[in-house]
């Protein structure tokens, strides 16, 4: 599949349209967003890197800012900034940095922009062949400390509700889903039970996440024969020790 760059810009000049040429000459397909978020919901899609160029009085498009953050959050994102060090901190204010990837000065060094973006996209071409482990849990803080411990290993995806996941494998692959057993509204067992009832996404091994360890509640954690259980005190170690055992045994 063709990797996908979306550039945000408050217009599409000849800057912007120059750079459109030097991506597609590279091979990589391009589209571009004005920074509103009716335009992003209709263009952004699923891009594998973000090129934003700032402006003066970015804050009056903060619905943009913050969609774009959002899809950093939720997709893990990268994002390049191209403007002035006072422009790059007002983005700052809205996207943090550990998803900023580059920044950029103007006038733009276009040959080093392309060094960043091939070797961005050459990463990405290794980190898709790691295994993908969709987390579905609605406690957020304790989700990206997971994605945390786990992003330097495998591709991993976050989702909040049953519904988001549901969406997500849609379209997504998972090699390994680990599902929240106690979560409000739509519960673990209810989640694991929409993915058996799908025959695309059945075959997807499952483990719970729970933070109870007494007898009768693994005992129906296992009366639902997930491929495994974790509690959620595992330390870093013992979460990587396991999985690694898993898709050891399943490749």
């Amino acid at each position: 599949m063709e990797k996908r760059v979306l550039v945000v810009a408050p217009t599409e000049g000849f800057i912007i349209k120059g750079l459109e040429r030097k991506l597609e000459g590279i091979g990589l397909e391009t589209s571009y967003s004005r920074p509103n978020e009716s335009d992003l919901i209709l263009k952004a899609g699923n891009p594998d890197l973000i090129v934003i160029f700032t402006y003066d009085n970015m804050e009056a498009d903060s619905d943009a800012l913050i969609f774009i953050k959002t899809m950093c959050d939720t997709q893990g994102k990268k994002v390049i900034s191209i403007g002035s060090t006072e422009e790059y901190v007002t983005l700052e204010s809205y996207i943090p940095s550990h998803h900023i990837l580059s920044r950029f000065d103007r006038p733009l060094d276009m040959d080093a922009l392309l060094n960043v973006v091939e070797d961005y996209m050459t990463d990405e071409f290794h980190h898709d062949k790691r295994k993908n482990i969709l987390i579905v849990d609605d406690n957020v803080t304790y989700m990206s400390m997971i994605m945390d411990w786990l992003k330097d290993y495998y591709r991993v995806s976050p989702s909040n509700s049953g519904v988001h996941a549901l969406t997500w494998l849609a379209t997504n692959h998972a090699d390994l889903i680990l599902l929240d057993y106690e979560m409000p509204i739509t519960s673990g067992p209810q989640i694991l039970e929409m993915i058996r009832s799908e025959a695309s996404l059945a075959n997807i091994p499952v483990m719970f996440l729970t933070g109870k360890s007494d007898k009768d509640s693994i005992l129906k954690v296992l009366e639902l024969k997930p491929v495994g259980y974790l509690l959620k005190t595992i330390t870093k170690k013992e979460l990587l020790d396991d999985l690694s055992r898993f898709f050891m045994s399943h490749p």
